[in-house]
């Protein structure tokens, strides 16, 4: 069984609550947020957020904040404002428009101007192969975020999918590939083992970590006990 100590993969941590981003420094090499996270969070003002967190996290650990605009020359300038934010600040740019329109030229310009991009919301492989093309001439260092976790909620196997799109981007080492919307521990093998670089889990994820390479049968075991010991603490009788 795989062990923690095993993972080459580094593991960003997705979320909004800096006390729990700080909590994670120890066990992560990066974070991820989104606009929908921040709003759970209860997040009302975007910039203090952002400059909290990157005031509170070490200033090597890559963090990714989103562009908030749904049209180019406006994501452009919201873009070089994050950029402006800190040397550890990737953009994350929508592989697309609310309207289907590909980001690839915006993700072109902005990568040549040497901003480090996250190219978020990717599905296909030919988003990945567009989204590749457009970085390739590019020496800014940048990562392609795959939503495999939304991919397999629709019953499609992501790794597939994950290994054909490290075969389109084998040839720039500056280009990522990320593993994203997590769903649980065994995510962490499958991406590791598919040789993807990057993978980002949640804090609830974070605390399983534990379990992994553990012994299934120490694991009944202990499932047993517990179901035991709350059946007894709430004195069930039949």
């Amino acid at each position: 069984m795989t062990a923690l100590v095993d993972l080459k993969i580094t593991l960003f941590a997705d979320g909004a609550n800096i006390k729990e981003m700080v909590d994670a420094c120890g066990s992560v090499n990066g974070f991820t947020t989104n606009p929908t996270l921040m709003r759970k969070a209860g997040v009302t003002d975007y910039e203090t957020f952002a400059k909290e967190v990157i005031d509170s996290i070490p200033e090597d650990m890559p963090v990714s904040f989103e562009v908030l605009s749904d049209d180019m020359i406006e994501m452009e300038r919201q873009a070089r404002i994050i950029n402006s934010w800190g040397p550890n600040v990737y953009i994350k740019i929508p592989v697309t428009l609310t309207n289907g329109i590909s980001t690839a030229p915006l993700i072109k310009k902005l990568s040549e101007s040497g901003l480090k991009i996250n190219v978020t919301a990717v599905l296909t492989v030919n988003q990945v192969a567009e989204v590749f093309a457009a970085l390739y001439s590019s020496t800014a260092p940048s990562i392609i975020s795959v939503f495999a976790g939304r991919i397999a909620d629709t019953g499609v196997n992501p790794v597939p999918i994950i290994k054909d799109a490290l075969k389109i981007i084998r040839i720039k080492p500056n280009i990522k590939l990320l593993w994203a919307s997590t769903r649980e521990v065994l995510n962490i093998v499958q991406a590791n083992d598919a040789g993807c670089h990057i993978i980002t889990v949640t804090p609830d994820i974070l605390k399983k970590l534990e379990f992994l390479g553990r012994s299934l049968p120490m694991v009944s075991l202990e499932t047993v006990q517990m179901f035991y010991n709350d059946a007894k603490a709430a004195e069930y009788k039949i």
